[in-house]
């Protein structure tokens, strides 16, 4: 990432935060319950889903912004260049998001299933991101 680099976004009231909170807590309830039904699939995909809605509300409150892009990685990149200097552990947590979300490609394209243990590393490490995400918000 370059400082250079120009980023699409669209402006968002501060207040409404709590939209993309609400999708992220109901994103993270519907993670745990597939984990409960054993759909290794839709783990993977709600923890996805969980950690980028998590980034908009974080992105919002703090900066009035959100990602306009197509690439969901975009908002790891906003998210650091954006918030980095305003919030605890923004790189490392960065690179925790930047690890979520690539599992989006093998959950929803590639000609296999998620499995078991991948789902529950997963859900491992968006909870710790959440964990982190609520107390930033």
């Amino acid at each position: 990432m370059t400082s250079a680099r120009h980023y699409k976004t669209k402006a968002t009231e501060k207040s409404e935060y709590t939209i993309f909170l609400q999708k992220a807590n109901e994103f993270f309830r519907t993670m745990y319950q597939a984990e409960k039904a054993e759909n290794w699939n839709a783990v993977g995909l709600t923890g996805v889903h969980t950690v980028i809605s998590l980034i908009d509300a974080l992105l919002v409150k703090h900066c009035g912004i959100r990602s306009s892009d197509e690439s969901h990685m975009t908002v790891v990149d906003l998210l650091t260049s954006s918030v980095g200097n305003k919030l605890k552990d923004v790189a490392q947590k960065s690179q925790t998001a930047r690890r979520i979300i690539a599992k989006k490609n093998i959950v929803a394209y590639e000609n296999r299933n998620f499995i078991k243990s991948e789902a529950i590393d997963l859900i491992k490490k968006v909870d710790r991101f959440y964990r982190w995400a609520i107390n930033q918000l």
